[in-house]
């Protein structure tokens, strides 16, 4: 919005899903940053600068950026790869510079030519997948980084035997009392808060966070066993002073810019981050209550900038993150202030009050990703793809399967090589028609002719007799693909010897320059 009355209309929704974004941010940030064997305290920078620089800079009203866990393999291999952090950060603010240039490409646009069933089928996987990975942090086990979206588990482990042993083998009463009863509020509130009055602005996540911290303290005073600590616990580094607080920033060594392997890791974060953050803003697209469009394009500008920053003071490479984001629109929130102002939080918080923050029961943040989960995840969203059909359920269901069972970007390739397998079919339908009156002849395109098309065109000129006169009628094609020329062309060069008279109709400019051999006459046919 860009007016002030615009603003102050949606910040009482934008302020408390701010507030519950910078919760579920908070562990996400810290899980990787370790699981990509950076400094924690890089972590929280991407999401603060995630939040602040690129909430600025985007056009997207509800997309919230900061570290992903999809580039946790890449990150991790660069940082052991190259001589320093110091040079890691180099290559993070030339990711970002890539990632500007491709803006002036126009490379955004790419990202709406993926189908929508592979859109919502990984907006169904996330939500499946936070449910399966957070149901071991609401009991008490920590196998996998806290933010993890692939299948296989540093531990040994998968996603769906984590989940079994965790739930059978392994769990702790505290953390399970913790989860159970802020999932039972979660609902409860969301169902119950009423529509006017202060509390309406409560956010049901803070309210579990605050439950969190005072059960435990219950807890560690009544009945210690249950008591939850160490691991199980948020983690943010504390700095006893300002100047240790501001000893955790670092800056680029400059002097490697000549160094190939940082351009190779440059490159390679850009190509992979601007995919994840296109597929994300256009996930959030979706999802959006008032279906706002967001520039792709410019998007892609927006996280360059943010990771030129992160990079200039030592934070990991950022993304547009469909967890986050999908969490803001979970809170109600209504513009790009919510992700901006949750920035701020995470800034404020960790600069003021580190050691509160760490009392946080990482069961508590589970019961509010589970909740996220399930709304992605809804039930209905399979029923409304099944009743559109298998040409939109069966991508769609193969994109959540191949997420679920591999990664994030892994799956999203296969769900688009599925997807575009059954966007090919459903426009492979007759787009060519013939009938024929005695000697005469009329082909007509139904609608633009494309590369898949080849086949029926040359089966119908094909089928032409001797002697006929034959009108190819183009009218509603407003595109014929060259290879399709071509087709038409080498049957008016064959129709002279075989006494066929030919006319094209058509009125399409483009048309009349596409190379077209055949004479065009003024036919009254349709």
């Amino acid at each position: 919005m860009s007016s002030k009355n615009g603003l102050f209309s949606t910040i009482g929704k934008d302020l408390p899903a701010s507030i519950v974004v910078a919760l579920v941010a908070l562990p996400l940030c810290l899980g990787i940053a370790l699981a990509s064997g950076a400094p924690l305290f890089s972590g929280l920078i991407a999401g603060i600068v995630g939040g602040i620089v690129v909430g600025i800079l985007s056009k997207s009203q509800l997309s919230v950026s900061g570290p992903a866990a999809g580039l946790t393999v890449i990150v991790l291999g660069a940082i052991e790869s190259l001589p320093s952090w110091e040079i890691f950060l180099l290559a993070v603010l030339l990711s970002g510079v890539i990632q500007a240039g491709l803006f002036f490409t126009r490379s955004g646009t790419l990202s709406e030519f993926v189908p929508n069933s592979v859109i919502t089928g990984m907006l169904a996987a996330i939500g499946l997948i936070l449910i399966l990975k957070q149901i071991p942090y609401a009991v008490g086990y920590e196998g996998d980084f806290e933010g993890s979206l692939s299948f296989l588990q540093p531990d040994g482990l998968n996603t769906l035997s984590a989940l079994f042993y965790s739930v059978w083998d392994f769990f702790l009463v505290g953390p399970m009392i913790i989860a159970i009863v802020s999932l039972i509020f979660l609902f409860w509130w969301d169902a119950k808060r009423p529509s006017e009055g202060p509390l309406r602005l409560l956010p049901g996540p803070l309210v579990v966070v605050i439950f969190g911290v005072v059960a435990n303290a219950i807890f560690m005073a009544v009945v210690p066993a249950w008591a939850i600590g160490g691991d199980h616990l948020v983690q943010v580094p504390v700095a006893e002073t300002l100047i240790g607080f501001t000893q955790q920033f670092s800056t680029p060594d400059f002097s490697a810019i000549g160094m190939a392997d940082v351009w190779v890791v440059a490159f390679t974060l850009a190509i992979v981050a601007s995919l994840e953050s296109l597929l994300c803003v256009k996930a959030v697209d979706e999802i959006d209550p008032q279906r706002r469009t967001t520039d792709k394009n410019y998007e892609l500008l927006a996280q360059g900038g943010g990771n030129i920053v992160s990079g200039f003071i030592g934070g990991l490479p950022l993304t547009s993150v469909i967890v986050r984001s999908s969490a803001n629109v979970s809170a109600g929130a209504m513009t790009k202030m919510s992700a901006i102002l949750h920035g701020f939080w995470l800034l404020l918080s960790v600069l003021l009050i580190p050691a509160v923050l760490n009392l946080i029961p990482l069961a508590a943040l589970a019961a509010i990703l589970i909740q996220v989960g399930y709304k992605l995840n809804n039930p209905a969203l399979y029923k409304q793809r099944w009743k559109q059909g298998w040409h939109q359920f069966v991508p769609f269901v193969a994109t959540v399967a191949a997420i679920l069972l591999t990664d994030l970007l892994t799956g999203i390739i296969i769900g688009l090589a599925i997807g575009f397998v059954f966007v090919v079919a459903r426009n492979f339908r007759t787009a060519i028609t013939k009938t024929n009156d005695g000697d005469l002849y009329l082909v007509s395109a139904r609608r633009s002719l494309y590369f898949i098309h080849k086949y029926e065109l040359q089966k119908s000129l094909s089928e032409i007799p001797d002697n006929a006169i034959v009108v190819i009628n183009l009218n509603r094609a407003d595109f014929v693909d060259p290879d399709n020329i071509e087709i038409i062309n080498s049957f008016v060069k064959n129709a002279r010897f075989r006494d066929i008279d030919v006319s094209v109709r058509h009125d399409s400019d483009h048309l009349a320059n596409s190379g077209l051999e055949a004479p065009l006459r003024k036919v009254n046919y349709a």
